[in-house]
């Protein structure tokens, strides 16, 4: 499926789209000098692509984390973590997959780059199970990927560099996805620059920038003057995301706004005499007592971030998706058998069981588009029922009392390992042998027998399960406070097609 966003207008007046999927694979670099509009295009970007891709913010001057309020980013300030935590964060961005916005505005220009180097060197070096689409937008992206050595040390540079580098040369195979932003093409290392295969290019005056952005967008050099006639929100677009030849856009507007306007005018008071202003400035017999310095909100302590991460909840696409519908019993009734039906469809698709549960959305709601079916289940909702699904319960079974006793435990975990807890429950329930690692891997959407391993032990420290192994090496999971017990089964079997649905 194409999911197309909307980016504004041509000249001609008609709507500029841009090719989301074919952007995480090719990348994106846009150019142009203070005051052109790069952070209203990368704002409309972000905002019109939340509902689709996982979001991560490099913000140095805190522009984006207004983003929080509409669209449920998380806000990770930078100055509140060590490089070593903000590493461990990035890596449980990637397993959760959370928007964030990284927020370096509190921090001097060092310690940004540094910042940067470790948070963006955690979602490179994040386990391959973790590697689902990732759009890593990145503003003003000449401070941590510099042509030339500026105030900042060598050590901060290279380390900033090298993770831009990854960033944009090899993050594509780990589902990295850069979009990355500058005011001056000339500052912007050429090696990183130089891996976008799409550009869009905005108000420029330096003969130097205008000549690079000609040579990006194949322009003759005589046009490269065009670029200073360019009004603020009007860019020149090119590649295989945006049009196949350079084409003239006009960016739409934005929900959200920087949290810092620009400058405005603001008149001087009325004059007075020049004996009192030279009183007033000079000659004050009284010292002027010094401002407080404001005082911030009281930030919430390292290990919170932790906290968040782990308790994030996705928001709803949509604010009809999140309104209730108020149908008859009967209508609700048919109307779950329709979504029932249509999940099914989904899940018997070609490795559908190894899929993200957003990737398996979209597909289910062009399904119920094309069934002309109302008010969609928002994300968490079609978590819900994709865990049940997978877990093989019948819809009479899973209305009753003792199935949504198991939801109410299963909801205290982690939505990823939900569904291998409903699977297990659903195994309890009817007497069957406990699950092999492979079925078990199915239902965490993974290949890997030791990430199954690896779960069932964390669920039994965590107090959910118990397990056991009886005579032969068969494996028996009991779940705590339910009272049910699967039978023994062999964890070295093949996937069990009739438990793992």
């Amino acid at each position: 499926m194409t999911i197309g966003i909307e980016m504004g207008q041509t000249r001609q007046g008609t709507v500029a789209t841009l090719d989301l999927e074919e952007l995480l694979s090719t990348r994106l670099l846009v150019q142009g000098n203070s005051g052109s509009g790069k952070s209203h295009l990368l704002r409309r970007l972000l905002e019109q692509s939340a509902p689709w891709v996982q979001q991560v913010v490099v913000d140095p001057e805190g522009d984006f984390v207004t983003l929080a309020e509409r669209h449920g980013h998380l806000v990770i300030d930078a100055a509140d973590h060590s490089e070593a935590t903000l590493v461990r964060v990035a890596d449980r961005v990637r397993r959760h997959r959370v928007s964030v916005v990284l927020n370096l505005d509190s921090v001097e220009v060092e310690a940004q780059l540094r910042c940067a180097a470790a948070f963006l060197g955690g979602l490179f070096d994040a386990d391959r199970d973790a590697w689902s689409p990732v759009m890593v937008v990145v503003d003003e992206a000449q401070l941590f990927a510099p042509a030339m050595a500026g105030e900042a040390s060598d050590e901060a540079r290279r380390a900033s560099l090298a993770a831009m580098t990854n960033l944009m040369c090899r993050g594509r195979k780990r589902g990295l996805a850069g979009v990355i932003a500058t005011q001056r093409l000339a500052k912007l290392a050429k090696n990183v620059a130089a891996e976008a295969s799409n550009f869009m290019m905005g108000r420029t005056f330096l003969d130097i920038d205008m000549a690079r952005a000609a040579d990006l967008l194949g322009m003759e050099r005589r046009q490269a003057e065009t670029f200073r006639d360019l009004e603020r929100g009007h860019f020149v677009a090119l590649g295989p995301a945006l049009s196949r030849r350079p084409l003239a856009i006009q960016i739409g507007g934005v929900e959200t706004a920087s949290r810092s306007a620009g400058p405005q005018l603001v008149p001087p008071p009325a004059p007075a005499s020049a004996e009192a202003t030279r009183e007033m400035i000079l000659n004050s017999a009284e010292p002027e007592v010094a401002r407080p310095a404001p005082r911030r909100a009281p930030r919430p302590p390292p290990s919170d971030i932790m906290m968040q991460l782990a308790q994030y909840q996705p928001p709803a696409l949509h604010r009809s998706q999140a309104e209730a519908v108020e149908l008859t019993a009967e209508q609700s009734e048919a109307r779950q058998r329709q979504l029932d039906l249509i999940l099914r469809q989904v899940l018997a698709g070609e490795d559908a069981a190894f899929r993200q549960a957003s990737m398996l959305y979209q597909d289910f709601l062009v399904r119920l588009r094309i069934q002309e079916i109302e008010g969609p289940p928002d994300l968490a909702a079609f978590r819900r029922m994709l865990a049940t699904a997978r877990a093989g319960i019948a819809p009479e079974v899973a209305e009753g009392e003792a199935w949504q006793a198991v939801l109410a435990r299963a909801e205290a975990l982690p939505e990823d390992a939900q569904g291998v807890y409903l699977l297990l429950a659903r195994t309890a329930m009817e007497g069957l042998p406990c699950p092999s690692d492979a079925t078990l891997a199915r239902a965490y959407g993974s290949h890997s027998l030791g990430r199954a391993r690896r779960l069932l032990a964390w669920m039994e420290e965590q107090k959910a399960i118990v397990c056991r192994t009886e005579r032969g090496g068969r494996r028996v999971v009991a779940l705590v406070g339910l009272g049910w017990e699967t039978a023994g089964g062999d964890p070295d079997g093949p996937v069990q097609d009739s438990v793992a649905a």
